[in-house]
């Protein structure tokens, strides 16, 4: 492989191919596009739970929670846009497909290191429970947050404005919208390699280090042991969701492989599992491990699940 494409020319190909809509393809659809909304609303509705008391706006492991549940929100959306723009071939500025990429990978990349950051806090809590409200605070919240969005925009933003920079008219056109149109050189796909490894092993590290100390923690007699035995399968659940996240680089990997040796039907049966398995099953956890789990929000979601109908009292205190 060359090093360096020719100008404005994506190095990495992809091939597209066109959906008939027949029964079949617009039922599947359908059934994607309406499971995202589902999961959309859930989120949505616990967000306003998070929102509904003071104390939830101001602990920072349910401020976590509230940046994954928007963070996992906008990557659905996000990913059924990109998701219906590729299987019905439609082209859009490259200005506004830089727009859309570039929020879809950097909340997809959030949202690991999302799971990282809160197994730690669950790791102060549970290991240093004197010093948790001195360690982990509103402000820590805040700027690792902060953080979480600067490293999981920089690969992307180096992209565009690379492409920027060797074919700034190029802007202008009209093209069809994929991450793969950004990486013009060799040492792009370097250095996304580079950013996917690292990831995938700082925030392994992350959780199975807190996974360790927590069930440590939970043997000691002098610690509440439901507290930290909860702890450590919320970590375990987080590694659940690390692995789906994973699945998602190695899938797309062979779809894009299969995308230029094989038949439309078998790249769009992959898209499609993609999508479904792949995009939308992590997301759908979030609300599961940290809320239906949670006995301070599980009452307070199902009475809004509810529309305020039906009183559920409080079955737990916050810890």
């Amino acid at each position: 492989m060359n090093n360096h494409s020719i100008e404005g020319t994506p190095l990495v190909h992809q091939q597209f191919f066109k959906v008939e809509m027949t029964e079949g393809p617009m039922s599947r659809h359908i059934v994607a596009i309406l499971m995202a909304l589902v999961f959309i609303f859930i989120n949505s509705i616990m967000f306003h739970t998070l929102l509904s008391k003071p104390v939830f706006r101001e602990l920072p492991r349910y401020i976590l929670f509230a940046h994954m549940l928007c963070n996992d929100s906008v990557q659905l959306m996000l990913s059924m846009l990109l998701y219906l723009l590729s299987v019905n071939l439609q082209m859009i500025p490259k200005v506004l497909c830089a727009l859309f990429v570039l929020f879809a990978t950097t909340t997809f990349h959030n949202a690991p290191l999302n799971l990282a950051v809160m197994s730690l806090e669950r790791y102060v809590a549970i290991c240093f429970p004197l010093r948790h409200s001195e360690i982990v605070n509103q402000k820590s919240a805040g700027i690792s947050i902060g953080l979480i969005w600067i490293f999981s925009s920089i690969n992307l933003v180096i992209d565009v404005i690379y492409s920027l920079m060797v074919s700034p008219v190029s802007f202008k056109d009209f093209m069809y919208c994929s991450r793969e149109m950004f990486i013009l050189s060799q040492w792009q796909i370097d250095m996304f390699q580079g950013f996917s490894y690292l990831f995938f092993v700082t925030v392994t590290a992350i959780l199975i280090f807190s996974y360790i100390n927590v069930v440590v923690a939970a043997r000691s007699a002098s610690l509440q042991k439901d507290s930290a035995k909860k702890a450590h399968k919320t970590i375990l659940l987080h590694i659940g969701q690390l692995v789906l996240c994973v699945n998602s680089f190695i899938f797309g990997s062979i779809e894009r492989a299969l995308a230029m040796t094989s038949s439309s039907r078998l790249f769009h049966d992959l898209r499609y599992m993609n999508f479904l398995f792949v995009l939308l099953l992590p997301r759908c956890l979030s609300p599961l491990i940290y809320g239906l789990r949670d006995d301070a929000v599980r009452p307070l979601f199902l009475y809004y699940v509810r529309c305020g109908f039906q009183k559920v009292k409080p079955s737990g205190t916050i810890q």
